[in-house]
């Protein structure tokens, strides 16, 4: 049996590929890329933005063209089935909620999923779905439901399979990763949660993903003291004008947000703080422009996604008038790239002399490997017998093609 997994989007979908991908991997099946003539091909869609949409649809064509047993799930199937079941050759649309039973759809057997394998070096470990928000621009709500937390005993005894699969890292990650445990009985948290993984395993690194700024307390920053807890969070902003946040129905002000960024940027020393932006929301004019340009250019980023805004169906916004031209869009966006990139050269020049502890990730030559830092920084590491998957302490000594480079400290 050979099968191919396509993937967009978010790391939640990453993580539930992997597990799929991992599960079949364990029980014969070989892993193969689309134009390896697989017998199946498993698209994970997105719908985030109109061109997720887009590339979805490409993924699957191509799955069918190809001659494979095209099954979809993800969130795009799960919005717009009409639209998947209008693409002639899909075998099967299976619901976001069930990603799991494709593999025993593939098998013909039932199978509990392995959480032990991943392809990836630094795996990511999906323990909570959904989205109890409801911004305005957001179909991520619509399509997964309101919150569900995995519980704390169950992550934990996946954690332990990723370690016991030799795994150094972990990337723990949700769809509103914040609020993680309030949906149990009894109720817990993300900081229990950590807690626990961190007490009951021996994972070598923790990493948190994307996370609102208003759910970062005081003990999670207290526990970021700790050195297997990666010293890097993501914090969407989304704008940094007020009257746009509004709109957007964001939980939080332009002063509320950099009050707690200030706080967080001098209690953890050295962290990488990254951030979300949408350019081109309705009712952005000159004015709320240059206040999010302001703002930004304040604020102790180390790196920033840029994107414009993509009116989805069925959202508040997508009926919102007064959108800025495309023109305008394209104008403001290449100015807040060009800010990102002189953010990122600076944090980059801050690590010079430093020394890093990496994640090695992928072999570019016989004596070079490319991996992540703690702080979230692509590090080019020179050094002989450097095994992928490690850990290594790398003395960064260059800034070039937007990451470090530098050697081994054995």
């Amino acid at each position: 049996m050979r099968v191919a997994l396509l993937t967009l989007g978010c790391r939640v979908n990453q993580s539930e590929s992997s597990v799929i991908e991992g599960t079949l991997e364990a029980n014969g099946v070989t892993i193969v890329n689309l134009n390896d003539n697989p017998d199946y091909c498993v698209v994970n869609t997105c719908t985030v933005t109109q061109k997720s949409d887009y590339n979805s649809r490409q993924m699957i064509r191509r799955g069918v063209k190809n001659g494979a047993k095209v099954i979809v799930t993800g969130c795009y199937s799960q919005l717009r089935p009409d639209e998947i079941g209008s693409i002639q050759g899909v075998t099967e649309i299976v619901d976001s909620r069930k990603k799991y039973e494709i593999i025993n759809r593939i098998l013909d057997r039932p199978l509990a999923p392995f959480f032990g394998r991943s392809g990836h070096s630094r795996p990511n470990l999906k323990v909570q779905d959904g989205c109890n928000f409801a911004c305005s621009y957001c179909s991520v709500p619509i399509a997964r439901g309101r919150s569900t937390s995995t519980p704390v005993e169950e992550v934990i005894r996946r954690a332990k399979e990723l370690v016991d699969g030799g795994y150094q890292e972990i990337v723990i990650t949700g769809v509103h990763l914040g609020i993680y445990g309030k949906d149990l009985a009894p109720v817990s948290g993300l900081v229990e949660l950590i807690k626990g993984i961190l007490l009951e395993t021996k994972i070598h690194r923790l990493r948190l993903s994307s996370i609102e700024i208003g759910e970062v307390s005081d003990e999670l920053l207290e526990l970021m003291q700790e050195d297997r807890l990666c010293k890097h969070l993501h914090l969407p902003l989304q704008s940094g004008s007020n009257s746009v946040l509004r709109a957007m129905r964001r939980n939080y002000t332009i002063e509320s947000f950099s009050r707690s960024l200030r706080k967080i940027h001098s209690r953890i020393g050295n962290i990488s703080i990254g951030t979300d932006v949408i350019i081109g929301f309705p009712g952005e004019g000159e004015k709320e422009a240059h206040e999010t340009m302001e703002m930004l250019e304040e604020s102790p980023f180390s790196y920033m996604h840029i994107f414009p805004f993509s009116a989805r169906p069925g959202t508040e916004a997508y009926r919102f008038k007064d959108r800025p031209s495309p023109g305008t869009v394209k104008s403001r966006m290449e100015k807040l790239l060009e800010l990102s990139g002189r953010k990122k050269e600076r944090f980059l020049n801050e690590q010079l002399d430093t020394i890093l502890e990496v994640v090695v990730e992928d072999k570019i030559s016989e004596d070079s490997f490319s991996g992540t830092s703690g702080n979230f920084v692509k590090v080019l590491v020179c050094g002989k017998g450097i095994v992928k998957g490690s850990v290594v302490r790398v003395r960064p000594e260059k800034v070039g093609n937007n990451q470090l480079e530098g050697s081994l400290i054995k």
